[in-house]
């Protein structure tokens, strides 16, 4: 690397997003998402089967379908976390994470249609929606800042209306000397 390159490089700013998905904040979101999927998995084998058996016909077919919706979620949750983990390893560049090919498709989505409905579901399974639902939630803005930055002011004086008009100011009188 030339002395230049390197002054250039050095001018750069930092990626607080690049820095954010690399660092230990990553990995403890990353442990967080996957021990949610563990505990979702373990329940709805185990506990949440039991569950769903006492449940009448209509609470039955609620608790099948927030358990589906739960499944996706975390489904999406830990494919995005296990992604941006390749790129943090250096298995692949952040640029093979965003293609088509690679790209995790997260979307949003709601806890049951009803406030009811999610009431009458057993205890368990509403706090693993919630907490999936907020974990989602975070990974979406992450997904966000990482995938689709703001788009970059032209220059300091451009972002600046003040500095605008000094600049215009200077070469109105620069022009007339």
């Amino acid at each position: 690397m030339r002395v230049n390159d390197a002054v250039d490089e050095a001018k750069k700013p930092v990626s607080f997003v690049e820095k954010l998905a690399g660092s230990e904040a990553f990995s403890a979101l990353f442990r967080e998402g996957m021990a949610l999927v563990e505990d979702a998995a373990a329940y709805l084998d185990g506990q949440g089967r039991d569950e769903a058996k006492a449940l009448g016909r209509a609470e039955a077919l609620a608790y099948a379908a927030e358990s589906m919706r739960l499944t996706t979620r975390l489904m999406q949750v830990a494919s995005w976390l296990l992604l941006q983990r390749a790129v943090n390893q250096g298995e692949m560049t952040r640029a093979q994470a965003a293609s088509d090919r690679h790209r995790v498709k997260l979307s949003q989505q709601e806890l049951a249609s009803s406030p009811d409905v999610f009431a009458a579901l057993p205890q368990r399974l509403r706090d693993l929606s919630v907490n999936s639902v907020r974990l989602q939630a975070r990974i979406l803005h992450l997904d966000t800042l990482i995938y689709c930055p703001m788009p970059k002011a032209a220059s300091p004086a451009a972002a600046n209306p003040i500095e605008q008009q000094i600049q215009m100011l200077r070469s109105a009188f620069v022009a007339r000397r």
